[in-house]
Order: structure tokens, then C-alpha cells, then sequence
């Protein structure tokens, strides 16, 4: 179904057709006969083998929505019923902000692959909140990624993050420290040991005085050397977080089918999709042998296929996340994953 109506979306602007291609959803699982439709295309197996009980979550089945797709909360009910296991909401900063000027939202086609300079753009924490007292979805997992406004300095950064991260506290299931986004200025310089130490420690010790506490991640860049991964780990080790999301976006442009001329054209930004594939696998791979295949990490980067999801599985990764491999591939995507993940399994 989402094939016939691929080339209506790739004619829209990227950002056109996301929120067009939500609001459609959204009627369609409200009509009856539609939702019933639908729920049969898209709807992943029921089977025990794709069931996780991880970070004391259950989740019933691995694949998940990452986070940039659904910012502010309004469209978290609407994609649980295609089929994740849980959905990451995000990420979301204490302040409202507009984000980066548009267009900052480009496809590549030939590479099957997005570029984004989004900039966070989203209503703020308070309006997220209001979202999801109104109702979560049922069996599905919900994560809450947050990250700073471009207006607070790097040294305040920590104030941003407590502030979010006590404000879902009550409603969200886990959260992800998002400090590997390139498209807010400086951020990713948060990333070097002293100041993440610092910062996970102290959303830590938050964390760990609440009657219960919940799990902690930290969502990294793909373009960290060895030693910066090595450092992770100690960072990880050091302040008792849950793991890693590995990876967000990329700044590297090299190997990509679409011209020299083009993606100059688009200029900077996050690249996600099937160039990142190889790499966030590297990093997933790297991080559990390091840490002796005990280092919980949800893989995210380039997954457009079972395949795909199944290569990250085995490279170590517990959990699977999706994104640009929806715009691609269509929501059947999810259903593919999971029936390939039994289909392995029992294989």
C-alpha cells in the first residue's frame, strides 16, 4: 500500500510529506473498516522469540521508532499501531524552539538516504508532558529522548537535561541523553569524557533517588574514533547508566552514489539511511567486544531490511531502532524485521 503512494510523498518537500503521511495515518486507523485494513497489513507476528525482557522493560518485540519522528508527542499512539515494540519521543528540550530555517530536510534517493539539519525543533517539555497524561499506548514502551536548547550554553547544559528529565520522569518508560545530534552548535562536544562524566552523573544521582528508578542511555555519534569509544565505555562503567544507543547521524559524506555537486548543494547535516548501515554496525560490534558482550546497546543506522536489523543483532545489539528505513521501505518495514527475526531464530 505505502508503494502506490511513495511517489505522491517523494514529490512533496521531505517535511511536507512527514506530516502529511501522519495525518493520513492518523484518519486511517480512525475510520473503522481502514484500521482494520491496515492492522492486517501492517501488524508484526505475536511469537515468543521476538519478546525481550531487558532494563527490567518488557518489550514484545525488538524493533523500535527512533527518536526525530515523532518530537513533540503527537503521533506516538497513531504509530504503535503499526507493529514497534516501543517508541523513542524526542528529542525534546525544556524550551520550545523553532529549530534550524527550512528547508532543512533533503532526501537522497540513489543512496536511499536523508540528510537533516532539523536543529530540535520541537513545543518544549511542558507541552510534551500534557501529551502523554492524555494516554499512552498499551504493550508498547515508551522512551523519552532529551537534549538542550541551542541557547544554553554548554556550561549550563546540565540544568537543561535535569530539567526535561525531571519533568517525563512520571511518564515515560526510559530515557536517552542526546548529545550527538551535529545540528545544534557545540553539542557534540559534550560528548568528550569530562563534561558527559559529569553530566550522566548527575542525572544519575538523580535517577538513582527516586523510589524507582528508571534506565538511562546515551545515544552517540558514528563518527567517534576507537578511543572516544573507548572512553564510553569507561563512562558508561563509571556512572551505572543502562548502555548505548549507537548510532545518530553522521558528518561524513564519503562513498555516497548522489553527486559531489549535490550534497554540496544541500550543505550540513546530520546524514542518516543506507550509508550509515556498515558503519553504526562497526560501532555496535566494537563497543560489545570491548566491553566483554555485556554492554547493552540498541542498534539504529541504515536498517532498511531484516537483514539489516538481524546483521546489528548479531553484532550485539539487544534492541533495533528505525527511522529513514520507513521512509524508504514503507511501515511494513516493522512486520518484515520481526518475521525475519523468527524466521532466523527457527532457522
Amino acid at each position: 500500500m505505502y508503494q502506490l503512494i511513495k511517489p505522491l510523498l517523494f514529490s512533496m518537500t521531505p517535511e511536507r510529506a512527514h506530516h502529511f503521511t501522519v495525518a493520513l495515518s492518523k484518519l486511517g486507523f480512525g475510520l473503522p473498516i481502514i484500521n482494520s485494513i491496515l492492522r492486517k497489513s501492517y501488524s508484526s507476528p505475536e511469537n515468543k522469540i521476538l519478546e525481550r525482557n531487558l532494563m527490567g522493560l518488557h518489550f514484545k518485540n525488538p524493533v523500535g521508532l527512533a527518536a526525530g519522528f515523532d518530537k513533540d508527542g503527537k503521533y506516538f499512539n497513531t504509530m504503535a499501531n503499526l507493529g514497534f515494540g516501543f517508541i523513542e519521543i524526542g528529542t525534546v528540550t525544556p524550551k520550545p524552539q523553532g529549530g534550524n530555517p527550512q528547508p532543512r530536510l533533503f532526501r537522497l534517493k540513489k543512496d536511499k538516504a536523508i540528510i537533516n539539519r532539523m536543529g530540535f525543533n520541537n513545543e518544549g517539555v511542558e507541552a510534551l508532558v500534557e501529551r502523554l497524561k492524555k494516554g499512552r499506548p498499551k504493550n508498547v514502551v515508551i522512551g523519552g529522548n532529551i537534549g538542550k536548547n541551542k541557547v544554553t550554553p554548554n556550561e549550563n547544559a546540565t540544568d537543561d537535561y535535569v530539567y526535561s528529565f525531571e519533568k517525563l520522569f512520571p511518564y515515560v518508560d526510559y530515557f536517552v541523553v542526546n548529545v550527538s545530534s551535529p545540528n545544534t552548535p557545540g553539542l557534540r562536544d559534550l560528548q568528550e569524557k569530562e563534561p558527559l562524566t559529569k553530566l550522566l552523573s548527575h542525572l544519575q544521582s538523580l535517577n538513582q533517588a527516586k523510589p524507582t528508578p528508571k534506565p538511562i542511555l546515551l545515544k552517540i555519534a558514528p563518527d567517534l574514533t576507537n578511543s572516544q569509544l573507548d572512553d564510553i565505555l569507561e563512562i558508561v562503567t563509571a556512572t551505572k547508566i543502562e548502555g548505548v544507543i549507537a548510532t545518530n547521524t553522521t558528518i561524513e559524506r564519503s562513498g555516497l552514489e548522489e553527486t559531489e555537486e549535490a550534497v554540496k548543494k544541500i550543505g550540513n547535516g546530520g546524514l542518516s539511511g543506507q550509508p550509515l548501515t556498515n558503519r553504526s554496525t562497526e560501532v555496535i560490534r566494537y563497543l560489545y567486544d570491548q566491553s566483554g558482550k555485556k554492554l547493552l546497546i540498541i542498534g539504529v543506522g541504515g536498517i532498511a531490511s531484516a537483514a539489516d536489523a538481524i546483521e546489528k543483532i548479531n553484532a550485539g545489539a539487544a534492541l533495533v531502532q528505525i527511522y529513514t528505513g520507513l521512509i524508504y521501505e514503507g511501515p511494513d518495514l516493522i512486520r518484515r524485521i520481526n518475521e525475519g527475526i523468527v524466521a532466523n531464530s527457527e532457522g
